[in-house]
């Protein structure tokens, strides 16, 4: 009979995008307390993995709270220090009604506040401050495009990140996380962590994990890893380059027992590989018209045209207009594009089908993307924008669950283009977004897609081909034309006093 163990629970993911104007406040959250977190079994989520392994364990689970938010703008520093006085709520009440053998943390890693660079790292470091945590095992799960820190590393006992991108393996890596909770407890014995960051950053379509450079650091990683068995776990962090951090880019963190020799010179392995294939990070992108005129000479479909300069999985608006202008340029027929826009969904409200308005579609969210599409669009239906998922592993149900609101969208022809027009900007990481709005996307000849690699567990299986475009837009790849400030010194390709 396995000794009787209370783990609190809590989670915190936001990636934050320090280059667009927006401020990501309160209502941006989705926010649940107490017994709303045990609900997520079942979701898909990384909170859905522990709670598994939590009940396989027979753990009591102590939820806390869980803020939630899509990437967006720099995070108002009232909403952070909202969730940690809860946070600080429930575990002080933790602790005083029978106390704590551990936490365990649902984390993104790359969340900025208007006032504080690591918020991950501070909340770790709040959790050790308390009397009664300062040697209590803290575990987590954090995401691949974290922008990890010193400090993380300090006050944690393991973190573990995803493996792959897109994130297929994000609840797999949940799961990975909680059972090393369960060996500490079992076993007696706490790892701690070591990090350190490379002098390099990657945008993010430098950072699938199916291509070099990053293949070649998971396969170091796993090797390390079986080389020596008190490194319980050795993280890639791919890094967000939307960040403007001190310790943005690519790093390494390791949780180990024992000797820290072992762990020093795995981290200087990792590092000095990074810097060694630092260029393979900066990939190719097309010309736009290019890319359509060899997807208009191409037979069959459909054709991915993605434009990581407005990933929306990265933090962008979702509604620059480059591709959709492109699609019109060329008289592309029977193709597709959605763009986030509220104020021109709003526009045709009480529309009927085939009814023609003339409508501003896009170009109000980035100064940096080109601008509104000013055209007569062909009203074709409407929703309420809800849709369920049809992947429970990708990296939208990992942080959202098994249902996601668009908010209220429309669908319009706009000359030969199908656009999907929503209220809310959605993650094209799932084609339940699209079916749901009557377009089929296998029947289709092109299909815009904002994304940089995660989209790939969706469209890959229906692609005919893919064209990554470059386009003007605030998740450029082209990295080093971004105004970093707080970025330290030397880091390829941003510095050009890196050691080439």
């Amino acid at each position: 009979m396995s000794q009787h163990r209370r783990i609190l629970l809590g989670a915190l993911f936001h990636e934050t995008h320090s280059f667009v104007d927006e401020i990501t406040g309160l209502a941006d959250f989705t926010i649940r307390q107490g017994d709303e977190l045990l609900q997520r079994r079942g979701d898909g989520s990384t909170v859905d993995g522990f709670l598994e392994v939590a009940a396989a364990e027979s753990w009591e689970v102590v939820p806390t709270v869980d803020y939630t938010a899509l990437p967006a703008g720099t995070v108002d520093h009232a909403v952070f220090a909202r969730f940690l006085g809860e946070f600080d709520a429930r575990l002080k009440a933790a602790l005083a009604s029978g106390g704590l053998d551990g936490v365990w943390l649902a984390l993104h890693g790359a969340m900025v506040t208007s006032k504080c660079p690591d918020p991950e790292g501070a909340l770790l470091a709040y959790i050790r401050s308390v009397p009664g945590c300062e040697t209590l095992p803290i575990f987590g799960v954090f995401d691949l495009h974290a922008n990890f820190t010193a400090a993380m590393a300090e006050h944690a006992n393991a973190l573990v990140a995803y493996r792959e991108n897109p994130h297929t393996d994000a609840r797999e890596s949940a799961v990975r996380s909680a059972k090393l909770l369960a060996r500490a407890l079992s076993e007696g014995e706490l790892p701690r962590m070591l990090s350190c960051n490379a002098p390099v950053i990657w945008p993010p379509t430098g950072t699938g994990t199916a291509d070099r450079p990053m293949r070649d650091l998971e396969a170091l990683a796993r090797r390390i890893e079986q080389e020596n068995p008190a490194i319980w776990v050795a993280n890639v962090v791919g890094g967000y380059s939307f960040s403007d951090v001190p310790e943005a880019g690519v790093a390494f963190a390791v949780a180990f027992i024992g000797s820290k020799a072992p762990a020093l010179d795995a981290l200087e392995r990792l590092a000095q590989t990074a810097t060694d294939l630092r260029e393979l990070g900066l990939p190719a992108e097309w010309d736009i018209d290019q890319a359509i005129a060899e997807i208009l000479r191409s037979p069959g479909g459909p054709y991915i045209v993605v434009e990581p300069a407005d990933n929306i999985g990265g933090g962008a608006p979702g509604d620059a207009t480059s591709v959709l202008r492109s699609f019109l340029r060329h008289g592309v027929e029977n193709c597709a594009v959605a763009i986030a826009d509220p104020a021109a969904v709003a526009a045709m409200l009480g529309a009927r089908p085939g009814e023609i308005r003339t409508l501003s579609i896009g170009g109000k969210g980035s100064a940096i993307a080109e601008g509104p599409v000013e055209i007569e669009a062909a009203f074709v239906s409407a929703s309420d924008g809800e849709f369920a998922l049809e992947d429970l592993n990708s990296h939208l149900a990992a942080s959202q669950g098994s249902r996601f609101s668009m908010g209220p969208s429309a669908v319009v022809r706009v000359g030969s283009v199908t656009v999907l027009l929503t209220s809310r900007k959605t993650p094209p990481f799932d084609l339940g977004q699209l079916r749901s709005q009557g377009i089929e996307p296998e029947l289709l000849k092109a299909i815009g897609v904002k994304a940089a690699v995660a989209h790939r567990r969706a469209y890959d299986k229906i692609a005919k081909g893919s064209f990554t475009v470059a386009t003007p837009g605030p998740c450029t790849s082209r990295i080093e034309t971004l105004p970093f400030k707080r970025l330290r010194v030397g880091v390829f390709p941003i510095d050009d006093r890196t050691s080439r």
